[in-house]
């Protein structure tokens, strides 16, 4: 069956020129400095509009430790 209506090629690409994707934007830090994504909190320092959400340091530590663990029981 032939379509009565075929959207040709100028119709189909109005279409998606939609489509296109858009670039993330990026925030500098108030605290560190470092460029993080919008409305998310910094994963260098862990603040996020000034407040302090995540103690990274114990983060760190506590990873560390972890993976200590893990080559405690591979040997």
């Amino acid at each position: 069956m032939v379509n009565r209506m075929r959207a040709n090629r100028a119709h189909r690409d109005n279409r998606r020129s939609h489509h296109a994707l858009v670039d993330v934007r990026l925030s500098k830090c108030s605290n560190c400095g470092a460029m993080h994504t919008r409305h998310t909190l910094c994963e260098k320092c862990g603040t996020y509009r000034g407040k302090k959400i995540i103690d990274m340091t114990a983060l760190v530590a506590k990873k560390v430790t972890k993976d200590k663990k893990k080559a405690e029981m591979v040997k």
